[in-house]
């Protein structure tokens, strides 16, 4: 693919582009992305699709670990996309004068946190705080309540004042809220699967409801572990942390903000697969609903969202694969009634979520740099 010449910019910023970046007749466009973390899964899929989106002039890709090394060594899908290397750290000073900027943190849970405060005086003294969209892809803010969050995580909150200040960014339920946020908590993979998959439900005592989320090892993040070492993984299927999932907070306290009643017991499992989530929900309907008042719950909260694809029967990861749909569908048998939901984990589950963020904040279409479908078979 052929590639423009980068555009002079100002001492130290990126000059991550492709030949989207500018108009026909070369003027510039108006976003500005920082990406701290980006040499992860989800850092790399943001590169992959902000070098694609119409209204990013340019990026900076930030990664101490892989500080002066080419982008596309360690996402070598993007060879011949950019030629930048990972910058050690943002120079907040040197980014243009003019613009939103959207900071993305695909850093580790509790690295956002423990640097919030530094980075908000520092975008302060660079006189660019008031141009920031901050949208985090880490677990650090989706939670209000500082005892949720040590209950959730594991420890204390680096940062608990701060707790409530961010919008909670799933785009289908929280769209007016998100326009023109400037400070975004992207919800994890699991807790978006499944509160897309219960949401139409709101209102509703659903007593007590079964979840099980399967995920491929990408959801394990980059580095190697145990748990997503091939060898290990490849012809393997386990449970882990039944009931006692992070992701299971943040799933409660929205499912109670919208008026859903339910004991959520829910179990995550390990499959052998590198991407996507299944997600299988089960409940008996509440008296006074049968299946055609759940199909219409489901229209009428979905029937013009561009990302949910709603099928008739189990959804397959495959048609969502590689792509920001989720796509989601039901059976009732009598009372018994599940729900399903599939969607990839670092896309719609993270990444693609995040620029639908960065999308609605910014006054954008939510499709922008997001419309494409996958590939079939993947």
């Amino acid at each position: 693919m052929n590639r423009i010449a980068p555009r002079a910019l100002p001492c130290g910023a990126s000059r991550l582009t492709s030949s989207r970046h500018t108009g026909v007749l070369g003027q510039a466009l108006k976003s500005h992305a920082v990406i701290l973390g980006a040499a992860g899964y989800g850092g790399g899929e943001l590169l992959r699709l902000l070098l694609g989106h119409p209204n990013i002039q340019a990026i900076r890709a930030v990664s101490k670990s892989q500080a002066g090394q080419a982008v596309w060594i360690t996402n070598p899908n993007l060879r011949g996309f950019t030629d930048d290397a990972y910058y050690a750290e943002a120079d907040w000073d040197s980014l243009p004068g003019t613009g939103a900027i959207v900071v993305f943190s695909a850093q580790p849970h509790f690295e956002l946190a423990a640097q919030l405060e530094e980075l908000e005086s520092r975008w302060a003294s660079a006189g660019i705080a008031d141009r920031v969209t901050l949208i985090d892809l880490s677990g650090d803010f989706r939670l209000s309540n500082a005892a949720r969050f040590e209950a959730a995580y594991g420890q204390p909150h680096p940062c608990a004042h701060r707790l409530g200040s961010f919008v909670y960014g799933l785009p289908e339920w929280k769209a007016p809220e998100i326009r023109g946020a400037a400070r975004i908590a992207n919800p994890g993979c699991f807790a978006t699967a499944l509160q897309l998959a219960l949401l139409p439900l709101h209102g509703l005592d659903l007593g007590f409801v079964a979840a099980c989320g399967v995920t491929g090892s990408s959801g394990s993040g980059a580095l190697p572990s145990e748990t997503a070492h091939h060898p290990t993984r490849a012809h393997d299927f386990r449970a882990y942390k039944a009931l006692e999932h992070q992701h299971q907070a943040e799933m409660e306290g929205l499912l109670r903000g919208q008026g859903i009643t339910a004991e959520l017991s829910f179990v995550p499992h390990s499959a052998p697969m590198v991407r996507g989530i299944f997600a299988t929900v089960q409940f008996r309907l509440p008296d006074g609903l049968d299946e055609a008042a759940l199909r219409q719950r489901f229209q009428a909260a979905y029937g013009n969202a561009p990302f949910i694809r709603q099928v008739d029967g189990s959804p397959r990861l495959l048609s969502v694969v590689g792509t920001n749909f989720c796509e989601l569908g039901l059976k009732v048998n009598g009372r018994g009634a599940v729900i399903f939901a599939a969607l990839d984990n670092l896309i719609k589950g993270m990444a693609g979520q995040a620029v639908q963020n960065m999308n609605l904040s910014l006054g954008l279409s939510e499709k922008t740099g997001l419309w494409a479908p996958g590939v079939f078979p993947a």
